[in-house]
């Protein structure tokens, strides 16, 4: 008995390559760019390692260097002290930073909503706020460390004081932009202040809110990398960089680099998706 092959039509029907065709079809468009920019990138960045005019290591160094290798393929590993995998060393950092940018939030918010809501105060702070967010991060560091003693807090100190300025000056601007006709009909409601906030306020300021929060998240992660890097003998990727470039492996400094990199736009896109879900963007 001979059997026949399966028909065009019952392998279209399959719903697993159905479904590929379909993904494909809708976002083909959006992954082969990014992709074929990353791979001309780092095949121009191997190529100019190769030719000798810089003695920065190229992309597969990542794999040829057998302890760059050893951290890619062991992330987890911990041998107590500083002698930890990446995995570790950027948690380290990710929970300084979480610590740093929840107290500038709730800072930042709470008083940028006051500050909002108050024509004399804002113009009293202005110049403050102002000022201060100028400073550049690694400017707080030292005076951290005198006023605190001590690297973690201190280090937690610089992601706040990094972190809080866009959060705070976004949340005043979004308060200020709340329409005046909002205004008038909270009035002749005779809303309440739990009610004005919960109903007119914190919709109308949401999207100025956010904006903040996402500058501040980058800025957050920026600093601690910084600030580890000036803070020695605390566990972190900032510090892991800073003692791999002390013995020269180049090599390491490059994946921590990925790291960073990928931590960085992973934070950015969460705080984007809770905005698609707190405060979607409406048309």
């Amino acid at each position: 008995m001979v059997t026949q092959a399966p028909s065009r039509t019952q392998t279209r029907s399959n719903p697993v390559i159905s479904s590929i065709q379909q993904f494909w079809q809708k976002r083909g468009g959006d992954i082969i760019p990014p992709v074929i920019g990353i791979a001309t990138f780092l095949t121009l960045w191997q190529l100019i390692s190769w030719s000798g005019i810089t003695r920065l290591p190229g992309p597969l160094s990542l794999w040829t260097d057998t302890r760059t290798r050893e951290l890619m393929l062991y992330p987890f590993y911990d041998l107590g002290g500083l002698n930890k995998g990446l995995f570790w060393q950027t948690l380290a950092s990710l929970g300084r930073v979480a610590q740093g940018y929840t107290a500038a939030a709730v800072v930042g918010i709470s008083v940028g909503v006051f500050v909002g809501t108050n024509p004399w105060f804002n113009k009293a702070t202005y110049p403050i706020f102002q000022f201060l967010r100028m400073v550049a991060p690694l400017a707080w560091v030292p005076i951290a460390l005198v006023a605190l003693q001590q690297n973690q807090p201190a280090a937690i100190f610089v992601i706040f004081i990094t972190a809080v300025w866009p959060i705070l000056i976004n949340t005043i601007e979004g308060v200020q932009q709340i329409p005046e006709d909002y205004n008038n009909v909270a009035k002749v409601l005779q809303l309440s202040r739990k009610d004005y906030y919960l109903n007119i306020l914190f919709p109308s300021a949401l999207p100025y809110i956010f904006t903040g929060l996402r500058i501040a998240i980058g800025l957050a992660w920026l600093a601690i990398i910084a600030a580890e890097i000036v803070m020695s003998g605390i566990v972190g990727i900032g510090f892991f960089i800073w003692d791999a470039y002390q013995q020269n492996y180049i090599s390491e400094i490059i994946l921590a680099v990925f790291y960073i990199g990928l931590v960085g736009l992973l934070l950015d896109r969460l705080i984007a998706f809770l905005q698609m879900k707190i405060a979607p963007t409406r048309n």
